[in-house]
């Protein structure tokens, strides 16, 4: 047994946020450092989807339940505000009108 994700119970709750991105932040990396300089409270985030939709760029991020009041308010105005959030990942993908990503395997 010892070996992969720990239980459930383990992880730790969180959130993800759905975010609206200004279309000058449009690369991952370019994204990844502007939320590292207003998240800088907040340890343990990370962005998970970045895609441009026909209503502009959007993205989803994850942060802890307990960071979540400080990064809702991190997020409130500026080139990245937040649109929704959800303990399920699949409910802000489907308000932000985002497709699942397709998973490359390594072998």
């Amino acid at each position: 047994m010892g070996s992969g994700q720990p239980s459930k119970a383990k992880r730790g709750k969180h959130r993800w946020i759905g975010l609206c991105v200004a279309e000058s932040l449009d690369e991952r990396e370019s994204l990844s450092t502007f939320l590292e300089s207003h998240l800088e409270l907040i340890h343990d985030w990370r962005l998970f989807d970045l895609q441009l939709t026909d209503d502009g760029l959007r993205a989803i991020i994850r942060v802890r339940l307990e960071d979540y009041p400080a990064a809702l308010e991190a997020l409130s105005e500026g080139k990245v505000v937040s649109m929704t959030a959800s303990g399920k990942i699949r409910l802000v993908r489907e308000r932000l009108g985002l497709q699942r990503p397709v998973r490359r395997r390594s072998r």
